[in-house]
Formats: structure tokens, C-alpha cells, sequence
């Protein structure tokens, strides 16, 4: 399966580069990936002027299966009034051997994530009816620390209660956004991926724009992260802070 991965588009920002946008969504559509999520932040204040040129950018992205979740700025000024509207449900795609679910994270007017208990609970089940696919799971905010974004707090409250519950039911990939920093770890044998910002100026510590190529057959995982308009960058180069430069390699996560 093809997967690509792009996050916190900011759609009517200062900081937002339609220019970079519109190079990712013609890159992306020549990939032809079998799905395509959306981490979150789609628009920068969640109003509904910047709902409906997020909504404009996601329709050209040409896949059958496009999941989007929300961000925290997407619900900001009771933009989480307009979410359901413009980017209605499913929140989870499946095919034959993958489920990809989205968990959403954002609550309005706050800037950290919450995955609450009723929606773990939820996604208790949800794991045990697909515990014989690859399990793949979505959310905006980070469940661990990344380097490079600040002391502000940047993981949901929960992330104890959000992990267990993961890793207990045997996910097998976790994709997140919110800080655009790129960056992956892993915990107890679950891989983390965090996509950094695809359109947003707004950088932290990974000057570009990006988002991941994930690539998954027969239990591997292959991540690459690509600039937008430029070149594929091993991930290592990132964990090691290295400039975004050199021979591009995929990175290979044994399950």
C-alpha cells in the first residue's frame, strides 16, 4: 500500500504558501497513493472563509480514499461548528488488510489535545474488529515529545491512557501532526511518524515544507519524508540534524 502523509496546511495564514500547496497536491497526484491523510490544521483560524479554500485545495488531491482529521486551529473561533460540514465522516477507511482510523484530539479553543475516555473506549472495539489487519491510527496532536518545538506543551493530556490503549491493541502505525517538525520514534514497537507542515511557513527546526511517503508491504514499513518541490530526505538525517541534503535512502521499520 501507498500512503502519503500531509498535515497543517494553514489555510489562510500570513504564513500560508499557496505556492507550496499547489506544487504538493500535483507531486502527490502523480504518486497515484492508495489513500491519503490529513493530520489536522487545515485552516488557520477555523473560519469559514479559510474552511472553504481548504475544502477548494482537498478537492484536487485525486484519491479515492482521503482521510482528513482536525486540528486544534481548525476549531478555533467555533470553527468546530463547521468541521462535520465541510469535511464530513467517515473518520476511517479500510481495505482488504488495512485499517486506518482517525482519532480526533482537538477540543475548541484550546491549543493542547484530548483524546477522552468515551472515544478510547470506542476505539478499543475498533481495534479488536480489525486485529487481523494493519492497523493504522491518525491524530493532530503528539503522544510523545518531539525536539525542536518548545516547552510549550505539545502532546494530548491522555497520552498515557492513548498509548496503552495502542499499543494493547496491537496498532502498527501512528501518524501525527500539529507541530511541524518531522520527526519518528518509536514506543514499545509502535512507529511514530510525525508529518511536518506541508503549506505553512511556520517552521520548526526542518526548514521546508513536506510531507511522508510511506510505503507498506508485507510488514515493513518504508518512510521517506519529501521536500516540497525538492528532493526525498532520509528521516535519518533528520534524528542525526543534519541539513536536508545528501543521497535520499528509504529507512526501514521492522514490525
Amino acid at each position: 500500500m501507498l500512503l502519503v502523509h500531509l498535515s497543517d496546511l494553514h489555510c489562510g495564514a500570513d504564513t500560508f504558501s499557496s505556492k507550496m500547496l499547489e506544487t504538493a497536491i500535483r507531486e502527490i497526484n502523480s504518486l497515484k497513493p492508495d489513500v491519503i491523510v490529513i493530520t489536522g490544521d487545515v485552516t488557520n483560524m477555523g473560519l469559514i472563509d479559510q474552511y472553504k479554500l481548504a475544502a477548494k485545495y482537498i478537492k484536487k488531491l485525486k484519491c479515492d480514499r482521503v482521510l482528513i482529521g482536525s486540528g486544534n486551529h481548525d476549531f478555533e473561533h467555533t470553527g468546530f461548528l463547521l468541521w462535520d460540514h465541510f469535511f464530513p465522516p467517515p473518520e476511517k477507511v479500510t481495505f482488504e488488510n488495512f485499517m486506518i482510523s482517525h482519532l480526533r484530539t482537538a477540543r475548541p479553543d484550546r491549543d493542547t489535545g484530548e483524546v477522552g475516555y468515551r472515544q478510547l473506549v470506542w476505539f478499543e472495539d475498533v481495534l479488536k474488529k480489525h486485529r487481523n489487519k494493519f492497523k493504522i491510527v491518525a491524530l493532530h496532536h503528539h503522544l510523545v515529545p518531539i525536539p525542536d518545538t518548545g516547552s510549550r506543551p505539545n502532546i494530548v493530556l491522555d497520552a498515557g491512557d492513548a498509548l496503552r490503549t495502542l499499543v494493547a491493541g496491537r496498532a502498527n502505525l501512528v501518524l501525527c501532526g500539529h507541530k511541524h517538525r518531522p520527526w519518528k520514534l518509536s514506543v514499545e514497537n509502535l512507529p511514530i511518524i510525525h508529518a511536518g507542515s506541508v503549506s505553512s511557513r511556520r517552521f520548526r527546526g526542518f526548514f521546508a515544507n513536506s510531507y511522508n511517503i510511506i510505503r507498506i508491504e508485507r510488514g515493513i514499513i518504508d518512510v521517506q519524508l519529501k521536500i516540497v518541490g525538492g528532493k526525498k530526505v532520509s528521516f535519518d538525517k533528520i534524528l542525526k540534524g543534519y541539513d536536508a541534503i545528501g543521497s535520499p535512502h528509504e529507512h526501514k521499520l521492522m514490525l
